[in-house]
C-alpha cells in the first residue's frame, strides 16, 4: 500500500474507507429488515390459520348438522353406505285472532269474517291453499271459500276476510267454522307438503219471540178467598227459553208461593201460568205480574203486566154457621117403612103391566087367527055349496026320469039346501053334506043332509059324516 503524506492523499483514504462502513451499514439493515419481514408474514400466517379455524368451528356450531352413516350400519336394510340425513324443522300455520264485527251474530243476518293466520316455523312455506269450511250454521254469502297464498315466509302474519251469512235454522250459541291451511316447504333440500286445520267458532243469537198474553182476572174476586190470575203464553222463536218464573208484586194480598216457576219452554211449545192469590181486603187492588226468563243466548229477560182489581166484602155468615163453616139445615129424615112400601107398590105395578100386555097380545092373537079361520071357512063353505047344487040337480035328473012325483020334492029340498048353505055361511063355518046316494032311487031333502050350526060338540059328531075334503070348524081345531 503506498502512503501519501500529501493532504489529498490523507483525505482520499478517508473519504474511501466512509464509503466501505457505510456500505457494511446499509448492508446490515437490509439484513435486518429482511428478517423482520419474515417474521410478520409468519405471525399474519398463524394469525391466519387461527382465524381460519374459530371459522370453522363457529360455522359448525350453527348451521344444521349432517350425520354421516357409518360405514357398514344402514339402518335401512339397503346394505349401502349412503349418508341419511336428519329431518329438518316443519313449519306451523295458527290463526292468532278472527273478528265477526260484535258479540255475537244474529240468525238470518251477514257478517265478515276476518282470521289472521302466522307461521310460527322457522322454514318459510309455499304455494299455500286457504280453504274455510261453513259447517252446518253458516254459508258463503258470495264469493269462494278457497284462497291462494303464494309465501308466506317464517314469522310472518296473513290477514283473510271471507264474506259469510248465518242460517236462520241454525241453533243458537257457538257454532263452529274451519279453516284449513295445505302449503308446502324445504326439508333439507328436498320439498314437502303438510297440512293444518283449525277450528274457530262464532256465536250464534236467535231472535227473542217468547210472548205472553196479558193476565186473565177472574169474574169475582172476595177478600179472604184464593183466587188465581192467569196468562197464556207460547214460544214461537227457534230457540229454547229458560228458567221461566212469574210473580206478583204489590200490596194487600197474600199468596203461598210467591214466586211460580215454570221452568223450561221449547221451540214451539205452549201453556199457561197461574197464579193464585189471597186478598187481604176488600177495595181496590193494584199489583204488578211479572215474568222472568231467559232467552236463547242466556240473556235474562222480563216482561211486567199492570193488574188492576176489585174485591168485594165476604158474605155475612147466618146462624146455622158452625165454626166459621156454613151449615145447610137438614131436611125431614123419610122412614124405613116408607122406603119398603114404596117398593112393594112399585113390584105391583110391574106385575100389573106385565099381564095387561100379555093379554092384549093373547087377544090380538087370537083375534087374528079368528079373521084367517073366517076367512078360510067362508071359502070352504061357498065351495061345498058349489058341490051340493051340483049333486042335487044331478038327483033331480034321476029322478025325474023314475018319478015326477019324487023329482018335484026332491028339487025344493035341494034347493032349500042350497039356499040354507049360501044363508048360514057367515054365520056357521061348518058345512057337512051327507054323501048322495044313487041306488036308483030319488034322493030325499033327508038323504042330502042340511048344513049344521051351532057348537063345537054338534061340529065334532058331524065331523065323522063328513065327505072327503071338507074343511073341519073352528071348533074342532
Amino acid at each position: 500500500m503506498n502512503m501519501h503524506t500529501n493532504k489529498s492523499g490523507i483525505y482520499a483514504g478517508s473519504s474511501a474507507g466512509s464509503s466501505a462502513v457505510q456500505a457494511v451499514a446499509a448492508s446490515s439493515t437490509t439484513s435486518a429488515t429482511r428478517r423482520m419481514s419474515a417474521a410478520v408474514v409468519a405471525i399474519l400466517t398463524t394469525l391466519a390459520f387461527l382465524a381460519a379455524t374459530v371459522f370453522a368451528v363457529l360455522a359448525l356450531a350453527f348451521t344444521p348438522a349432517s350425520a354421516l352413516a357409518v360405514e357398514g350400519d344402514d339402518p335401512s336394510g339397503t346394505g349401502g353406505s349412503a349418508a341419511a340425513p336428519i329431518a329438518g324443522p316443519v313449519p306451523n300455520i295458527i290463526v292468532t285472532n278472527f273478528t265477526y264485527g260484535g258479540d255475537s251474530v244474529a240468525a238470518g243476518s251477514k257478517f265478515d269474517l276476518a282470521f289472521t293466520f302466522q307461521n310460527k316455523g322457522q322454514v318459510a312455506v309455499t304455494n299455500m291453499v286457504v280453504t274455510v269450511d261453513s259447517g252446518e250454521s253458516f254459508a258463503i254469502a258470495g264469493g269462494t271459500n278457497t284462497f291462494y297464498v303464494d309465501a308466506l315466509w317464517a314469522g310472518y302474519s296473513l290477514t283473510q276476510t271471507v264474506p259469510m251469512q248465518a242460517l236462520s235454522s241454525a241453533k243458537s250459541g257457538a257454532q263452529p267454522i274451519g279453516l284449513s291451511f295445505k302449503y308446502e316447504y324445504l326439508d333439507s333440500g328436498a320439498r314437502s307438503s303438510t297440512q293444518s286445520d283449525v277450528k274457530i267458532s262464532v256465536p250464534i243469537s236467535q231472535p227473542d219471540r217468547f210472548e205472553v198474553s196479558n193476565p186473565v182476572l177472574p169474574d169475582q174476586a172476595v177478600s179472604g178467598q184464593e183466587t188465581t190470575i192467569t196468562m197464556e203464553y207460547v214460544n214461537k222463536g227457534k230457540g229454547d227459553i229458560a228458567n221461566v218464573e212469574a210473580t206478583m208484586e204489590g200490596d194487600g194480598f197474600d199468596a203461598t208461593m210467591k214466586n211460580q216457576y215454570v221452568g223450561n219452554v221449547a221451540s214451539g211449545a205452549t201453556g199457561s201460568i197461574g197464579y193464585a192469590f189471597t186478598p187481604a181486603a176488600a177495595g181496590e187492588l193494584n199489583a204488578t205480574m211479572k215474568v222472568t226468563y231467559e232467552d236463547s243466548d242466556g240473556q235474562s229477560k222480563t216482561k211486567e203486566f199492570p193488574v188492576k182489581l176489585t174485591v168485594e166484602d165476604a158474605p155475612v155468615m147466618d146462624d146455622t154457621a158452625v165454626d166459621g163453616m156454613a151449615v145447610e139445615p137438614a131436611g125431614p129424615a123419610v122412614p124405613v117403612w116408607a122406603w119398603i112400601v114404596g117398593a112393594v107398590v112399585l113390584m105391583v105395578l110391574i106385575v100389573v103391566i106385565v099381564v095387561l100386555v100379555r093379554r092384549r097380545r093373547k087377544k090380538k092373537m087370537k083375534s087374528a087367527i079368528d079373521d084367517e079361520w073366517d076367512d078360510w071357512a067362508e071359502g070352504s063353505a061357498k065351495g061345498d055349496a058349489a058341490a051340493a047344487d051340483g049333486a042335487g040337480t044331478q038327483s033331480a035328473a034321476d029322478a025325474a026320469a023314475q018319478s015326477p012325483a019324487t023329482t018335484a020334492a026332491a028339487v025344493p029340498a035341494s034347493a032349500a039346501l042350497t039356499s040354507s048353505s049360501r044363508d048360514t055361511a057367515d054365520t056357521a063355518p061348518t058345512a057337512v053334506l051327507q054323501p048322495f046316494v044313487s041306488d036308483g032311487t030319488s034322493a030325499s031333502a033327508a038323504q042330502l043332509g042340511t048344513a049344521q050350526s051351532g057348537t063345537a060338540q054338534s061340529g065334532t059328531a058331524q065331523l065323522g059324516n063328513a065327505q072327503p075334503g071338507t074343511a073341519p070348524s073352528k071348533a074342532d081345531q
